[in-house]
């Protein structure tokens, strides 16, 4: 159909036609100079204002470059710092629970020999309570034991004794008879 078209054209038009792929001069010619003038406002007033943009966009990066670079040497810094900082804290915390635990130790001991002094001097007192009772108690019951005994021995001799001596005698052989009889049962 196209080549239908093309052929009807060229018997119509006649000798020369133009060609639909060559313009003709007078267009050539415009188009140039519109060109010119395009090219002409574009290198004077676009490139210009597009340049300088540009420069002051690579510029606010550089900028904005070197203040990220600073922050970051600030930031290096201030890690730095922190963990000195925080590795004299670690040390010293150390140093203090070492302090504390020889303080605790310390004391532990101190009450340890406290209570041990004071174990010691309630025993020795608790002793001395109990022996100095036991001879009260002795004294007490030989007292009570020797009379009895006199009365008892009285009573079964039919006469009544009254020599302090030969009873207290008595009353002695007794108590060191049932001494005797006590630590051989033990």
């Amino acid at each position: 159909m196209l080549n239908a078209l093309v052929a009807r054209a060229a018997e119509e038009g006649g000798a020369a036609a133009p060609s639909p792929l060559i313009p003709a001069v007078y267009d050539i010619v415009w188009s140039a100079v519109c060109f010119v003038v395009i090219l002409f406002v574009f290198w004077r007033v676009v490139l210009p204002r597009m340049q300088e943009l540009l420069d002051k966009r690579a510029a606010a990066i550089e900028g904005n470059i070197a203040k990220a670079d600073e922050a970051q040497r600030q930031a290096e810094a201030a890690l730095e710092e922190y963990t000195a900082q925080l590795a004299e804290a670690r040390k010293e915390a150390g140093e203090i629970r070492e302090v504390a635990r020889e303080d605790g130790k310390k004391i532990v001991a101190e009450a340890r020999e406290a209570a041990s002094t004071e174990a010691a001097r309630v025993s020795a007192q608790a002793r001395a309570q109990i022996e100095a009772e036991r001879q009260t108690a002795l004294v007490t019951l030989r007292a009570e034991v020797g009379t009895l005994a006199l009365d008892l021995a009285g009573g079964v001799i039919g006469e009544k004794l009254s020599d302090d001596k030969s009873a207290q005698g008595v009353v002695d052989r007794f108590l060191a008879e049932l001494e005797a009889s006590e630590k051989a049962a033990k």
